[in-house]
């Protein structure tokens, strides 16, 4: 079962931070109250009684462990939500452009502010653009992180025949760069964005095609290894409040537990 951590990490932060608060407010000025009274009581106890008593204002390992943890945890909370989130890819489907272990830096105020968890859009910054590579959540659950290149904005028409893209009618240009068995690398015109994508060598065509026009408030996404990719081609669009933000950089690659981390291929992503 996927653990929801951004909601985890708004709850630990909202607890800690409640409790902290609450120390702050009241529950500390009790505890020094009560051991100043337990002091009075006990002064001619001799020192060990005094002891005692000092001990008194220690305080609880709750209390404790909230205070140092609320300002590490509020932080992350902000970066996370509001600036950068890493991400690890999991799956080959955009390749060439992202591998297998690749972790990469997710920008996520380029498509404005958003609240965590919600993804409820709260400041207008920008809005995702043909070409972008996109990370966002899988409408069909709500909860799975997903990573596509937006091919459709809202009221384009999108179709895909013969592994040939047409948006708004017009073919989407692209040249042939080289045969690599079992695919075809291929280099394609997105607008401003120039990306290199896979198809598949004698797979047969007729999966994934279609026609679908972009609803308002929607994305449609593919992914660049267009013949191994599911996306919006069999499941529909992705509206904008699971858009997650916008992926720019690889900043380390890791295959597996089994492998070195390496540095090879940090870079920004096109």
């Amino acid at each position: 079962m996927d653990i929801n951590f951004p909601l985890v990490l708004v709850v630990l932060t909202f607890a800690t931070g409640v409790i902290w608060l609450a120390d702050v407010l009241f529950l500390k000025k009790r505890r020094l109250a009560e051991a100043g009274q337990s002091a009075d009581v006990s002064a001619s106890a001799g020192s060990d009684a005094q002891s005692t008593a000092g001990s008194d204002t220690r305080e609880p390992w709750l209390i404790d462990v909230s205070r140092s943890f609320f300002p590490v945890l509020a932080v992350v909370l902000v970066l996370r939500s509001f600036l950068i989130e890493p991400f690890q890819i999991p799956s080959g489907s955009m390749l060439p452009t992202l591998e297998v272990g690749d972790f990469i830096l997710v920008n996520k105020y380029a498509y404005g502010l958003r609240l965590p968890v919600a993804g409820t859009k709260v400041v207008e910054i920008g809005d995702p653009q043909r070409g972008d590579v996109m990370v966002f959540r899988y409408p069909e659950d709500g909860v799975t992180n997903y990573i596509k290149r937006v091919i459709g904005l809202p009221g384009d028409r999108i179709r895909y025949c013969n592994k040939q893209l047409f948006i708004n009618d017009e073919p989407v240009p692209r040249d042939f760069v080289a045969r690599l068995p079992p695919v075809e690398r291929w280099r394609e015109q997105l607008d401003d964005v120039e990306h290199d994508l896979y198809l598949t060598m004698n797979r047969l065509t007729g999966a994934g095609e279609g026609e679908w026009v972009v609803p308002a408030g929607h994305y449609f996404v593919m992914g660049d290894n267009r013949d191994n990719s599911n996306d919006s081609r069999f499941w529909g669009t992705v509206p904008d409040d699971m858009v997650v933000g916008k992926a720019f950089a690889i900043w380390m690659h890791w295959k597996s537990l089994t492998s070195l981390p390496s540095f090879d291929r940090v870079g920004g992503i096109q």
